[in-house]
């Protein structure tokens, strides 16, 4: 794009961004995976606003609230940009949420700071992101905010050496960094760090790796969906958990794919902001009107973070409407009842802060289903990141 045109662009989002909303509706451009092997995340999101206004109402303080929603595929920062300027130019939305993966989110951060647009990532877990851009706020987590309890929980349990594996790029790095950081100021050793291309499919050379070096745990991130199945598969049937290494992970037994993994998943242990399981009247209330809008929804990260991102614009609506910059700093000290427990915006970060659930897949004796059976909690812990 030439100077001329980026000008003019710049220049018309600006425009479209300062309050031309129609009427006394707000519109909301949503960016997100609907199609392709990431679908079921985009699909998740809308469930959440779906159930959120379901409960709530369409309107905040005076205005209306409308959901526009645009198909990024999957990791595609190009598409991202350009559905972003999309929205912001002939849709004329007033906010931006959605952003599955990091490089998308990333790649809007010049289009936010130009028209002032407040942009609720509902996953992207990068800890610098929010450093991009002063009209990001994140109602997911980062992978330092899980990470690292992980590591210090997994010293505290009598496990002195580990392998970390996560795919090469930003949150697997994130990932990587904190554990080994956390792991290693506690006293142990991380004994071998394996960076996997983002496009793997075959795991078995990496897991058979680790097994060689036998550590007392391996510690893994992948991006959600079918990476994050393979992955743990792989590690069920090369025996590393016959050989005593124990898994570690964040979000590898989300629930989406928890039942495929049959009575192998039983006991593997995971450090999560969230669990479908998690005991709260928050939390029931949530799966009760997901589960009666869409009988086949699966609570998860993506809806709960999805669900709380509602929250938080229908908030800074309230508060501010179209203005960007009086809507991010209303929503700076905001903290509310989430269905995964009570969060509060981190007026640094951007991002929640929250509980972390040490989790252990077990089966229910009521549904016989497998479930994210929480074990501990480490409280009120922030984006450990940020300072790095």
């Amino acid at each position: 794009m030439n100077r001329f045109v980026s000008t003019v662009v710049a220049a018309t989002i600006c425009t479209a961004a300062s309050g031309m909303a129609y009427g006394d509706t707000i519109k909301v451009g949503v960016i997100a995976p609907f199609s392709g092997p990431f679908a079921v995340y985009g699909q998740q999101y809308q469930q959440a606003i779906e159930t959120y206004a379901a409960q709530n109402g369409t309107t905040a303080g005076d205005h209306e609230i409308e959901f526009v929603y645009k198909d990024v595929g999957g990791p595609n920062p190009d598409q991202a940009r350009s559905l972003a300027q999309e929205l912001l130019i002939r849709d004329q939305v007033d906010y931006l949420a959605g952003f599955t993966f990091t490089p998308n989110a990333l790649a809007v951060a010049p289009l936010i700071d130009q028209s002032e647009t407040p942009t609720v990532i509902f996953n992207a877990a990068t800890s610098s992101i929010n450093k991009e851009s002063g009209f990001y706020l994140r109602t997911s987590y980062t992978l330092w905010q899980v990470s690292a309890p992980l590591a210090e929980w997994a010293y505290a349990q009598g496990m002195r050496t580990a392998a970390t594996t996560v795919s090469d790029y930003g949150p697997g790095i994130d990932a990587e960094n904190a554990f080994k950081q956390a792991f290693e100021a506690q006293g142990g050793e991380v004994i071998d760090a394996i960076r996997m291309p983002l496009s793997t499919t075959d795991f078995t050379p990496f897991v058979q790796r680790v097994r060689d070096a036998a550590p007392d745990a391996v510690f893994t991130f992948l991006p959600g969906g079918p990476p994050t199945f393979t992955y743990t598969k792989t590690y069920n049937e090369n025996g590393l958990a016959d050989a005593g290494i124990k898994f570690l992970g964040t979000a590898e037994t989300e629930e989406v794919n928890l039942q495929g993994f049959g009575d192998a998943a039983i006991g593997l242990t995971t450090a999560y902001h969230y669990s479908g399981d998690h005991a709260s009247a928050a939390n029931d209330d949530f799966k009760a009107k997901l589960t009666e809008l869409h009988p086949d929804a699966v609570p998860n990260w993506a809806s709960v973070g999805a669900y709380d991102g509602t929250h938080l614009i229908y908030q800074m609506v309230a508060a501010a409407g179209s203005d960007g910059p009086a809507a991010v700093q209303s929503a700076l000290d905001l903290e509310w009842e989430s269905p995964r427990g009570p969060v509060k915006m981190d007026p640094e970060t951007r991002t929640v802060v929250q509980n972390v659930y040490i989790r252990e897949v077990e089966r229910d004796a009521d549904s016989g289903l497998l479930v994210n059976r929480e074990k501990g909690v480490i409280a009120t812990v922030g984006d450990l990141g940020w300072t790095q």
